[in-house]
């Protein structure tokens, strides 16, 4: 039962067999890389420039909520933060990163 060396190394390669395409070998890859941008990137994108023009449109009166989960009723505007009413004599200053809604926004009056 003696194995010879040929036998142990397989076949040979046939000669004019061609090699396998390395644009379809990365297909898979790139697939991958497709579905994760229109499930998870694109999506977070599109929430993410939502936030942004809705934290834009805020101005006084409005009324909205945190991220914390503190409503409360816009009564200045700075730079990085807004100036927050919570109840009658409590006012509050929150980041504007930090509001995360508008759950109303102030009416139009007939000067604006």
């Amino acid at each position: 039962m003696f194995v010879t060396i040929a036998y142990a190394m397989g076949q040979a390669p046939q000669q004019g067999a061609e090699a396998p395409n390395p644009l379809i070998s990365l297909m898979p890859l790139i697939l991958m890389f497709v579905i994760f941008y229109f499930l998870l990137i694109r999506p977070q994108q599109k929430k993410q420039k939502d936030h942004k023009k809705m934290l834009s449109e805020l101005k006084k009166n409005d009324q909205i909520i945190t991220s914390g989960g503190i409503y409360g009723t816009i009564v200045n505007l700075k730079d990085n933060t807004y100036i927050i009413r919570v109840d009658d004599n409590v006012k509050i200053e929150v980041s504007k990163t930090a509001v995360s809604g508008v759950t109303k926004r102030a009416e139009k009056t007939a000067n604006n």
